[in-house]
């Protein structure tokens, strides 16, 4: 009986072939096993010879292409010119996270990240980010366990962690554009994006109305744009007409549009009940659609998708579908992933991460929030530094 299928892995010996000589007949031959493999080899029965002088034209009748795309990649300067995609460090929202102590505390999961010192710390950080053009960054609170509360309270304590930050940033760097999270989970006992009812049910119009006073205090103390990230329906509306009847329609509200209940978040993977009531399914496209169409029209005045490499249809399809920026978060798990092939050698950890950013760019993305925004921005700058 004929042999019809073969297993691999099979060592195999390739026919090289050249343009413009006739193709060498082959029959298979099988040899039997060797080390629990199939092992198969191509006999070569007709052998070409191969040019004494390797440089010699191997056809003297070149192809008739009336377009050949090549010709446009022949040497730097062209393929420079030519290129479709740009980035630069004004493209790039850089996370930072906070905490109210004095020393900068490494992320073991997030090499190279540290939970800053807000007074000291954070603002050396931030003059780095600037000193290579990156002047865009978002705050991410650690706050006390002794804060916390089911109903996130101190979410909008004009004296909290976030508002002090600000207010200290704003002083230190007038220029700064600042983004905050307006987001229920750091703040509560349960970790999640809404109080939770004690059948688990995440209660949406009352923490909305919670989340209205958190974005009031984030723009009194000075913050440009107040990020809705946690998903809940009907916040954008409810925050902007929060803002403007305080007197803030110049702060901006980048609205986490569409946040899928990704693998790749990595701090909250510790939270109890799952948020996919108030997350997007990963396999859904149209859904992320109406999410942004309905944040458009509350009046968001950006939109943002999250994780950013595993969403680049998303992205796209944002891009075609609205006139308003679009943002991409490069969320912990993209960034760590990165960093650990590069630190196992696997690939080439900097061409990696241009690479990624890169792409969301070409996807569609006028924003990335990246933990690289330091480590892209300073090679964008042409600038040697280690990390």
């Amino acid at each position: 009986m004929a042999l019809s299928i073969f297993r691999f892995p099979c060592k195999i010996r390739e026919q090289k072939s050249y343009v413009g000589l006739r193709a060498a007949s082959c029959k298979v031959r099988i040899i039997p096993f060797q080390s629990k493999d199939i092992a198969c080899q191509l006999q070569r029965i007709e052998a070409p010879s191969i040019p004494s002088n390797p440089a010699a034209p191997l056809n003297d009748q070149p192809l008739q292409l009336s377009r050949r795309a090549r010709r446009n990649r022949k040497c730097p300067t062209q393929r420079d010119a030519y290129q479709e995609t740009d980035i630069s460090p004004a493209n790039l929202i850089y996370p930072l996270f906070i905490h109210e102590g004095e020393v900068d505390i490494p992320i073991t999961t997030m090499p190279g990240r540290y939970m800053l010192g807000w007074r000291h710390g954070l603002v050396e950080e931030v003059a780095r980010a600037r000193d290579v053009g990156v002047n865009s960054i978002k705050l991410y609170p650690k706050v006390p366990e002794a804060l916390k509360s089911p109903t996130g309270e101190e979410a909008f304590n004009d004296n909290g962690l976030v508002p002090r930050t600000v207010r200290l940033l704003k002083d230190r760097f007038p220029d700064l554009v600042i983004y905050t999270d307006v987001n229920f989970d750091e703040y509560s006992t349960t970790g999640h994006g809404g109080i939770v009812r004690e059948d688990g049910v995440i209660l949406n119009d009352e923490t909305i109305h919670q989340l209205r006073k958190q974005a009031v205090s984030q723009a009194r103390a000075g913050a440009d744009v107040v990020c809705t990230s946690e998903m809940l329906d009907g916040r954008v509306g409810a925050v902007r007409a929060a803002l403007d009847a305080e007197g803030f329609q110049h702060v901006s509200i980048m609205s986490y549009s569409v946040k899928y209940t990704s693998s790749l978040y990595g701090r909250f993977r510790q939270v109890e009940l799952d948020k996919k009531t108030y997350q997007i399914n990963p396999a859904n496209s149209r859904e992320a659609l109406l999410e942004a169409r309905e944040d458009e029209a509350e009046g968001a005045d950006i939109l943002m998708v999250k994780p950013a490499l595993q969403s680049l249809d998303i992205i796209r399809l944002l891009k075609d579908q609205t006139l308003l920026p679009i943002g991409a978060c490069q969320v912990s798990g993209e960034y760590s992933m990165i960093k650990a092939a590069g630190l196992l050698k696997m690939i080439d950890e900097e061409k990696v991460m241009m690479e990624s950013l890169i792409c969301m760019r070409r996807a569609g993305a006028d924003l990335i929030l990246t933990y690289f925004a330091l480590q892209a921005a300073t090679k964008l700058c042409g600038k040697s530094k280690q990390y």
